[in-house]
């Protein structure tokens, strides 16, 4: 037995597309007047949440000494392998035994996971909010020691952004 199917006849409303074209318009006009998300980037600077995982850097305690005390935890809980340590005997008299010599971090491997960060028995390493961070070549993604901690001076005072944006006013 076959089933047999009505067409769908438009009505006189239908067919002048009134309704629809007002029902656009309503869209259009809601979005209007709601606050924009457009950021700028390079004069504003969008600020990350609490808690985005950023560049690395690597902590040091008030009288410059670093936390780190070269236990390699986090290279070791590291799933894409990008942190290399050398560690070796401390400099200081007093405090950690051993610091690292070579501290690498390879920011082209690294997934930013954070799981770094959790390994670190003395909270020596930690993500921060700075996500831009491009450049030419891919020597400069490899960050030593010397750079982690020129991250830290950037960043201890943990408003990274806010203080870019008062220096440009």
């Amino acid at each position: 037995m076959a089933t047999i199917v009505k067409s769908y006849e438009p009505t006189f409303w239908d067919r002048l597309y009134i309704p629809a074209l007002i029902k656009g318009l309503m869209v259009t006009f809601r979005h209007l007047f709601k606050k924009k998300v457009t950021v700028q980037y390079p004069d504003e600077k969008h600020v990350p949440p609490e808690g985005y995982r950023g560049l690395h850097r690597l902590n040091k305690f008030d009288d410059g000494r670093i936390k780190c005390v070269a236990c390699e935890m986090c290279a070791a809980a590291c799933p894409s392998h990008c942190i290399h340590i050398v560690p070796d005997a401390s400099p200081w008299e007093e405090g950690n035994e051993r610091y690292p010599v070579r501290f690498d971090i390879d920011l082209l491997r690294c997934i930013f996971c954070g799981f770094c960060e959790e390994a670190c028995p003395e909270e020596a390493i930690e993500l921060t909010e700075i996500y831009d961070f491009a450049d030419y070549t891919r020597e400069s993604f490899w960050i030593d020691k010397d750079g982690l901690l020129e991250v830290y001076e950037m960043t201890k005072d943990g408003n990274y952004y806010l203080s870019e944006k008062e220096d440009a006013s």
